[in-house]
């Protein structure tokens, strides 16, 4: 592509496995602060208080945990069309789906590594009922201040057995663009971050050191302050949560970050980017090299042994 596809609109939920469901959600809403909006099968709907849509979480009763899907909406039914012939053209469609509680019709296909992606249009906003409606119209819910209370869905961290395979499948079957990335010394990719609309990314992929496919990293959702994410410290503390590391500044993409594990093993961050946007056309990848990376993070905190190696499902390391 010579100049930015905008067929795609924003990340617009992920499908999270448990294999300790009722631990995982009471986690979710109670302490990290989602809403449940709705219930079907093995699977309930959660959602941040100023996400639009019916939900942004899907959290599924599983043997194992990881991740089930990620799913992005286009920016019109047309977009949609566009962008499955460019997936169907690249060899790695699945299928059309009916949907489910949240949006209709999905095109769901695969990443090289293995990741279940969907693209859809028609969705299903969110309606607060009487006792959630907000004073301000131009919101979706009102702040409940319930447990982390975070705003909204940011983005997911996939891991991958060979980071630049996905780089060029996130370009080619969404349009996004690359941010920044890792170039290690052995010319591997160790990380790429993506975007499809201003924010500085929507969708990261770290290199999975154990060599598996389809594993997942992390979910983040945003808060409206670095106060925010203090204050879920404590939480976090206080509900005896395992907090992995933070709060601190990211060196990359300069997010404010806390990164948890909930009670099943998956790794959720709470992060706020400030007010930092790419509004640059011609915005040019960054890259970090392995010498800038062991410097650590932005105020030199090195980053903890384990966000190289925990990912779910968890698998023997190699």
């Amino acid at each position: 592509m010579t100049e930015p596809c905008y067929d795609v609109a924003h990340l617009g939920h992920v499908e999270l496995y448990s294999d300790r469901f009722e631990e995982t959600l009471d986690f979710f809403v109670r302490v990290y602060g989602l809403t449940e909006s709705g219930r079907d099968g093995n699977s309930v709907y959660l959602r941040a208080f100023d996400d639009y849509e019916f939900h942004t979480l899907k959290l599924t009763r599983h043997d194992t945990t990881g991740v089930g899907h990620i799913a992005y909406r286009t920016s019109s039914p047309e977009a949609l069309e566009r962008r499955v012939k460019a997936i169907e053209d690249m060899g790695c469609g699945v299928g059309w789906i009916d949907g489910d509680l949240g949006h209709g019709r999905a095109y769901q296909f695969k990443s090289p590594d293995g990741h279940l992606f969907e693209l859809y249009w028609d969705t299903r906003e969110y309606v607060a009922p009487p006792e959630e409606e907000p004073a301000l119209k131009n919101i979706a819910q009102r702040y409940h201040g319930r447990g982390a209370c975070p705003r909204r869905l940011d983005h997911v961290n996939l891991l991958a057995a060979d980071v630049s395979l996905i780089r060029d499948f996130m370009t080619r079957a969404l349009g996004s663009r690359v941010t920044e990335m890792i170039q290690l010394d052995n010319g591997r990719l160790g990380g790429c971050w993506f975007t499809i609309n201003n924010k500085t990314y929507d969708l990261a992929c770290s290199e999975d050191h154990t060599g598996s496919h389809g594993r997942f990293h992390h979910v983040t959702y945003a808060c409206d302050q670095r106060e925010d994410i203090l204050r879920a410290a404590d939480i976090f503390l206080e509900n005896g949560v395992h907090i992995e590391s933070g709060p601190h500044k990211h060196a990359i993409q300069g997010t404010f970050f806390l990164y948890v594990w909930e009670p099943a093993g998956n790794r959720v961050e709470l992060a706020n980017a400030g007010a930092r946007l790419i509004l640059r056309p011609d915005w040019k990848p960054v890259v970090w090299t392995e010498t800038d990376r062991k410097k650590g993070q932005a105020w030199g905190m090195k980053t903890i042994e384990t966000f190289h190696t925990h990912g779910t499902p968890p698998v023997a390391h190699k």
